[in-house]
């Protein structure tokens, strides 16, 4: 895909636009987990030795199009300027004469970065009128905020129709290693799709069956699955609307040749709490008043002997409730699996980040995709008008 790129323009003493994925968490006016900030730097860095003068923006939670300061940027700016060496500065507004003030003031080489762009409601409603007031704060585009490029908002897509527009090195490399993903991967190639519900995963699962060899199912998705085959679930959770789905993409994958596995065993509590009573349970079935939790370890070594001879692995969503120890160790084994395994690993998906940094094995994953969404509707095959928005800035 061609994007146009940072690399050969000459950004000296040009105010450029930077539209970042810096939502991070924030707990007590701390940012609890700088990697999305840390991600963005190599681009930071770039534009700052090409002699630009950085104008950062971002969203932070949903302030549903309102001032509140419990989403306000400011602890990020805190946390972001401990990561670089230059002079950042904090615009309080977003849009207005105080911000472009601000903004022509920035000696080359500084920073200013402007509060939420969702404290204005015009911003998620892609309003052209705010487009252009994001406009007058700069001369050049650049978006790097792949995490929020399934989005057409004002500062994802709306801008860059107004200003000379390119992809940050994290769009691009985000973009590049999914795209092969779809177009070339080598074989065999694994997709393990996990999380809670069947209803967010259909397109995605869709969309990888003539591109996938194996298709490693977990997590509470597994559950309408096994329903839908008569397999005894007990309390688990069930999305009956997609019982049918379910049970045509099982009839699918026979047809397609493609080897569709459900988990064999399983660790079941009696209720949606780590202080639930657990035990494990094999294919008879998940027992009346009780729940799948996570996958057992025979699914474990099943999805295990998988990975470990893929040559390409893909994986979204958790297999189990991860977040409670209890539960953790099928999520926690197939990390460690994907990690030592020799094939190409691109992980995606909030869940799966935190799964892959709980297990300590981020370093050892190939590509860790930044947008949950955005990397899940990409591989839909959906096109995305963050980026569909810089191609097109080649023909205008």
């Amino acid at each position: 895909m061609d994007l146009p790129r940072l690399e050969n323009v000459d950004l000296s003493g040009k105010r450029v636009f930077l539209r970042v994925d810096f939502n991070v968490p924030v707990e007590n006016g701390k940012v609890t987990d700088k990697t999305r900030i840390e991600k963005t730097l190599p681009t930071i860095e770039l534009l700052l030795k090409k002699g630009a003068k950085v104008i950062i923006a971002s969203h932070l939670g949903r302030p549903k199009g309102q001032v509140n300061p419990e989403f306000s940027m400011a602890p990020v700016v805190e946390a972001f300027q401990g990561l670089v060496k230059a002079n950042v500065h904090f615009s309080k507004s977003v849009i207005g004469e105080d911000a472009v003030k601000l903004s022509k003031e920035l000696k080359d080489g500084e920073i200013l970065v402007i509060e939420n762009v969702r404290f204005h409601k015009e911003e998620e409603e892609n309003d052209p009128a705010f487009s252009k007031k994001l406009a007058a704060l700069a001369d050049v585009y650049v978006n790097d905020a792949f995490g929020a490029a399934h989005r057409a908002h004002a500062s994802t897509e709306g801008i860059a129709h107004l200003l000379p527009s390119y992809a940050g090195l994290l769009m691009h490399k985000e973009i590049v290693e999914l795209s092969a993903l779809l177009s070339k991967p080598a074989r065999p190639f694994v997709a393990i799709i996990g999380g809670s519900k069947v209803s967010t995963k259909i397109k995605v699962l869709n969309n990888l069956f003539d591109k996938v060899n194996h298709l490693l199912i977990g997590g509470g998705m597994a559950y309408t699955f096994l329903k839908s085959r008569a397999i005894p679930v007990g309390n688990s959770l069930v999305e009956k609307e997609f019982e049918v789905q379910a049970f045509q993409l099982i009839e699918k994958a026979g047809v397609a040749g493609i080897d569709l596995q459900l988990p064999v065993d399983h660790i079941i509590g009696d209720q949606f709490s780590d202080k639930a009573k657990s035990k494990s349970v094999d294919k008879m079935g998940i027992l009346d008043g009780w729940m799948g939790m996570d996958i057992g370890s025979k699914t474990v070594s099943n999805y295990e002997k998988i990975i470990k001879n893929a040559g390409t692995i893909f994986w979204n969503g958790p297999m189990g409730v991860f977040e409670m120890d209890k539960f953790a160790s099928g999520t926690m084994a197939i990390a460690k699996a994907v990690a030592k395994s020799k094939a190409k690993t691109v992980v995606g998906g909030g869940d799966s980040i935190a799964a892959i940094n709980k297990a300590g094995v981020a370093d050892k994953i190939t590509h860790i995709s930044t947008g949950g969404g955005a990397s899940l509707e990409f591989m839909e095959g959906r096109k995305l008008p963050g980026v569909e928005a810089l191609k097109k800035k080649e023909s205008e």
